[in-house]
């Protein structure tokens, strides 16, 4: 499926977030017709209304929990991007039922609602957290992507097109490490870390709305892509910090919290046995085999070669001078050193 969004009208849930007002202003620069922005936070909203002052953009409050809440804000809509989630790994851990309320619940309501209005497609915002889940975060994303290749087994004959996409850490979204870090070093606080050695795959937002819309132009019915991103060390990304802003690369061991990986897998060797490659991406596509019986036996499959993992333990690992250069392609964090002292910011 190609798609364009040029005169057409998309839904982003979740639109205030920090995915969704990157993905908004994307759109807005190449002449969409509406963005509709779904999501639960009338201040984010009216800030945004107020930054943007774009007629194009559109602001609906509602939960994509309340099925109601998502036909409306669905109706006419061609596309949907789907960025509503809880994603905190250990807020999840403590309240799972409203993991599973707004991460799977709510992501059935937005394929319903897409399926009822007939969207052309619908590209879901997924995580590596969701392959070999330990948390309940990872497990109720996995459920998501679930729910996207059981509509496309699903034979309904309908036209909306699900999809999913699988992101790292996207550096420097609200709630990540990187703010964080970034605060403590600009207060004089020595930076705490879980475990130095821990590992995570990068992804700058830029290249996170990359891979949503490779999945957007290329998506066949429950596919799910993976960029190819580097990898680091929770212990090295402080350390670049640290040289970016000039300070003692110090930091504070504080161990592992709730729900929390020593690594985390893009792509499980099952997936990959059967990918097919895009260069900078992979598509996993749906096993769409359907159920079928012979003589009480359930068919399966044989032969699939044995392939490695796509881990952060296993990927190709990034040194601190590779990891301050991918820092200093952030705004963010050019503004923060600009802050400090123009002359860090390079």
């Amino acid at each position: 499926m190609t798609c364009s969004t040029v005169g057409r009208r998309v839904l982003i849930t979740g639109g205030t977030g920090s995915f969704g007002q990157t993905m908004v202003r994307r759109l807005l620069d190449r002449d969409v017709a509406e963005v509709r922005v779904l999501s639960r936070d009338e201040a984010k909203q009216d800030v945004m209304r107020r930054t943007l002052a774009d007629d194009r953009v559109s602001y609906h409050l509602g939960d994509i929990r309340d099925l109601d809440s998502v036909l409306r804000a669905t109706r006419g809509v061609d596309f949907v991007f789907h960025a509503a989630a809880l994603k905190q790994v250990p807020s999840c851990e403590f309240f799972p039922l409203e993991a599973f309320r707004t991460n799977v619940v709510g992501s059935a309501n937005v394929i319903e609602a897409a399926d009822r209005h007939g969207v052309g497609s619908v590209v879901m915002l997924s995580t590596d957290k969701a392959v070999h889940p330990v948390s309940a975060m990872g497990m109720s994303k996995g459920m998501m992507e679930k729910l996207a290749q059981a509509h496309a087994r699903g034979g309904s004959g309908g036209a909306t097109v699900v999809s999913c996409v699988r992101y790292g850490n996207v550096m420097y979204s609200r709630g990540s490490v990187i703010p964080i870090f970034i605060e403590q070093i600009k207060a004089g606080v020595v930076p705490t870390v879980t475990d130095p050695d821990m590992t995570r795959f990068m992804m700058s937002l830029a290249d996170s709305v990359e891979l949503v819309e490779h999945a957007f132009q290329h998506a066949r019915a429950g596919d799910i892509f993976v960029r190819k991103a580097g990898a680091c060390t929770v212990g090295d990304l402080v350390v670049a910090l640290c040289q970016l802003f000039d300070v003692p690369p110090k930091y504070d061991v504080i161990g592992v919290r709730h729900g929390e990986k020593q690594f985390e897998t893009m792509a499980s060797r099952e997936e990959l046995a059967r990918a097919e490659d895009f260069g900078d991406f992979y598509r996993l596509p749906v096993d769409a085999r359907r159920l079928s019986y012979a003589s009480y036996v359930t068919e399966g499959r044989i032969g699939l070669p044995a392939l490695p993992e796509l881990s952060s333990a296993t990927a190709r690992r990034l040194d601190v001078p590779e990891i301050v250069e991918l820092l200093l392609t952030l705004p963010q964090v050019r503004a923060e050193l600009a802050l400090c002292d123009p002359a860090l910011a390079r």
